[in-house]
């Protein structure tokens, strides 16, 4: 067999293998967090969000529900150069995203059990 007829079959095998995966898994609630950001963001999500006392008054000032803040956790981005990953009890994180046109960073707090939203800005 001819090196051609080996990558014509690769091939076929490797996109019906594709197939058979994609509908297996597309019922089923899974993803792949590989990168850093994405875990970050997963584990903030899973803990219970708690909003500081200026956290909730920067929300009414600036108009910003919590629907906003759980659009940035699952769509936005960690900026680790300025967050304190290896703070310890609690590490500090920046997470920063776009919602309705503005830049909205938060400061959060990510603790056993919780996630504290201790500041909020939006950028320009």
């Amino acid at each position: 067999m001819n090196l051609f007829k080996r990558f014509i079959y690769y091939f076929i095998g490797l996109s019906l293998g594709s197939i058979v995966v994609y509908f297996i898994w597309t019922g089923k609630d899974v993803s792949f967090d590989y990168g850093m950001d994405a875990r970050t963001l997963k584990t903030i999500r899973t803990k219970q969000l708690v909003y500081t006392d200026a956290s909730a008054v920067s929300m009414k000032e600036l108009k910003i529900d919590s629907l906003a803040i759980r659009y940035i956790l699952t769509k936005g981005d960690v900026n680790f150069s300025k967050s304190n990953q290896h703070k310890k009890p609690c590490p500090e994180y920046a997470v920063y995203g776009d919602y309705q046109g503005r830049t909205i960073d938060l400061w959060i707090t990510r603790c056993e059990t919780l996630a504290t939203v201790e500041t909020i800005e939006i950028r320009d």
